[in-house]
């Protein structure tokens, strides 16, 4: 099955999910002082290495903010799953529950049926990472279809910090297939 995969300069949808708590939050909407939104979609409970993503994420929530980037994550895990989750997350921004196979399509994610019931026993989404500018657009996309290729957290922070940077009046990147601009460069020989 093919998805849809979400394209730099897309508007990003309106991804209502719960929290803990049982509050619902626009995911494409940052809070408080921030204009942008940085979304991470991770694999669940049951991935070690999300939680090491996740953890090694927490000490850079104040840079981002910083640079005017609100963050929370979000998991197709049930509410029950993210309370066992939350003891081996050493995280203060927003954790988001319940992510619907509908909602993983309209992001384009990749999504993964459960190797065996031990492992977890919900079709799950492969990492994902959205950020959103200030005109609810996606200015940064990283969709992976395992949990061995993520972004590299602090070269993130600092490539949003220099974007973000009005000086460098840095677009979107990656916005249009190669050759519709009317012109294709050719490859030094």
């Amino acid at each position: 099955m093919n998805t849809q995969k979400l394209q730099p300069g897309d508007t990003f949808p309106q991804l209502e999910v719960a929290n803990f708590n049982g509050s619902v939050r626009n995911l494409a909407k940052p809070q408080g002082a921030c204009d942008w939104m940085m979304v991470v979609v991770y694999r669940g409970r049951h991935c070690p290495m999300c939680t090491r993503y996740l953890n090694a994420l927490e000490p850079l929530v104040s840079q981002l903010a910083q640079i005017g980037v609100d963050v929370a994550a979000v998991s197709g895990d049930s509410r029950e799953q993210l309370a066992r989750h939350r003891e081996q997350l050493e995280v203060t921004f927003p954790l988001f529950h319940s992510l619907r196979v509908a909602q993983m399509q309209q992001l384009g994610l990749y999504i993964s049926d459960p190797r065996s019931p031990t492992e977890t026993d919900h079709p799950f989404a492969e990492p994902g990472l959205f950020v959103i500018n200030e005109h609810g657009t996606l200015q940064v996309v990283d969709i992976s279809n395992n949990p061995f290729v993520r972004p590299d957290l602090q070269t993130l922070v600092s490539g949003l910090r220099w974007i973000r940077n009005p000086k460098n009046n840095y677009p979107i990147r990656g916005m249009r297939p190669y050759g519709a601009t009317g012109r294709d460069f050719q490859s030094a020989s």
